[in-house]
């Protein structure tokens, strides 16, 4: 046990730090380490592993809605970037620049992608010239590079992974169309896989992406009570059409131009996952997306026919994504790593177990201990997965219940952020002065106006003017 205490100890609480706790985790786990390049991280095998699966669930949700797979160049030229004035000025300060090709200068410099849309309108002009075209529907998987100054493992990053998609319609409605639907993809992704609730809903014009008509976004909320942003999709009307000169022949034989769309989720749904399912031990990894599913656990394992039954009932798991720890280390060790690592279920098998023909199942989430007959593992341990799956969204959705609060006026708005974290609704006249008077004094933004809107009262909560809008307000990473 000695073993036990001492790997659990190299997590702080998260109760006394926890941001500390949070980077605890991520580097305890093995999901990343730090690398000499200030602001990148490595994603460890055990952290990709979890992207791999992440990537898996989502391209088949993708292909499923007619999206296919592509990939584009890294580099946009400067004239490329330039063409769609509100997009470079909402990234100009983040854009990573080559200026030398080896030892020679560029003709024109060149930005390291933080974003496609560019590129993708570069090739859409080129691919598209009739209603026929249409609609293309592409993403692609890849790395952008965006040069922030915090950064923080999973959450924020100079470079990190994500897919992007980005796809051109004949009219507005069809762009509309598309960019809630892959809105809907994401929630349903992110509660039914990654058992996170999200809220639904429309940024507001401050808050929506550079050169978008509007931007639709999930919001999920931490176990600190903080927002975190985990999807967004994109409607960009016919603006990046009317500035690269995208154009189709439509049906009445005249010239369109098309509507676009683009969405995307990152690496840092890793982050959620960690700080809506963690806890002082480490990683609560739902079994969805879980690399390891179940850990086989021998206790003394030298004794006669304990490995051989641990390896049975992992060869009788073969329905899942299980692995046998026959290591020398000690009991207590394995199963601290089991807890450190998020693996949703152990099977214990020790001499006396298999002498009464028997093992036990230990759950990650709340580390009850069942008792299974050996010939019974594989069909409880089905039903068992989908039991913790379920449990930990309740639990996640009953702490997003339980930190969303009402103001009705300022004064509530007020002390709801002086008391504690989370959510809190409240109304919006629409005015970009209050929005920014709500940041200025509060220290919290608009997550996102909700598309089950809610008549808390008629009037703005900071200005007093009719209200227009009800909005989630908060606190994010």
């Amino acid at each position: 046990m000695a073993d036990n205490k001492k790997l659990v100890a190299e997590i702080t609480s998260m109760d006394e730090d926890f941001t500390q706790w949070y980077t605890d985790v991520c580097i305890k786990a093995d999901l990343v380490s730090y690398s000499n390049i200030k602001g990148c991280m490595v994603i460890k095998p055990a952290g990709y592993a979890i992207w791999e699966l992440i990537q898996k669930h989502l391209d088949a949700r993708f292909k499923a809605t007619g999206v296919q797979n592509a990939y584009l160049p890294m580099f946009i030229p400067e004239s490329l970037l330039q063409k769609e004035k509100d997009h470079v000025e909402g990234f100009a300060p983040e854009v990573a620049w080559v200026t030398h090709g080896g030892l020679e200068p560029l003709a024109e410099r060149f930005c390291v992608r933080p974003t496609s849309e560019t590129l993708f309108c570069d090739y859409y002009k080129g691919e598209i010239h009739s209603y026929k075209d249409l609609p293309q529907v592409l993403n692609q998987w890849c790395s952008v590079v965006r040069w922030e100054k915090e950064t923080r493992p999973f959450l924020r990053s100079r470079e990190f992974l994500w897919q992007e998609g980005h796809t051109a319609h004949a009219t507005f409605e069809e762009a509309e169309e598309r960019t809630q639907q892959m809105l809907n993809v994401y929630a349903d992704f992110l509660e039914n896989d990654m058992a996170i609730p999200v809220i639904k809903g429309q940024k507001t014009d401050k808050e929506k992406f550079a050169g978008a008509e509007a931007t639709y976004t999930v919001e999920a909320l931490m176990h600190d009570g903080r927002a975190l942003q985990s999807a967004t999709s994109h409607n960009f009307g016919d603006g990046f059409a009317k500035a690269f000169g995208i154009q189709y022949a439509g049906k009445d034989n005249q010239l369109h131009y098309v509507n676009q769309t683009s969405w995307g989720l990152t690496t840092r749904t890793i982050g959620a996952m960690i700080m809506v399912h963690g806890d002082n031990s480490g990683l609560v990894v739902p079994p969805k997306i879980a690399p390891i599913q179940v850990v086989v656990i021998p206790i003394q394992q030298k004794k006669e026919g304990v490995l051989e039954a641990a390896n049975k009932i992992a060869e009788s798991l073969s329905a899942f994504r299980v692995k046998v720890d026959d290591t020398d280390r000690t009991p207590g060790f394995k199963f601290a790593e089991q807890e450190m690592r998020g693996i949703p279920v152990r099977v214990e098998i020790g001499p006396k177990d298999l002498e009464a023909g028997k093992c036990v199942l230990c759950r990650r989430d709340t580390r009850e201990k069942i008792e299974c007959a050996i010939e019974d593992v594989p069909a409880k341990m089905a039903e068992l997965l989908d039991q913790i799956q379920n449990d930990m969204f309740q639990r996640a959705k009953a702490h997003l219940e339980a930190h969303t609060f009402a103001a009705h006026n300022k004064d509530e708005f007020a002390e709801n952020f002086k008391e504690t974290n989370g959510f809190v609704k409240a109304m919006w006249c629409g005015c970009r002065e209050c929005e920014d008077k709500i940041k200025e004094e509060f220290n919290v933004t608009s997550r996102c106006i909700p598309f089950e809107q809610e008549n808390l009262s008629d009037k703005c909560v900071i200005c007093g003017q009719p209200a227009k809008k009800m909005v989630y307000w908060g606190r994010a990473y």
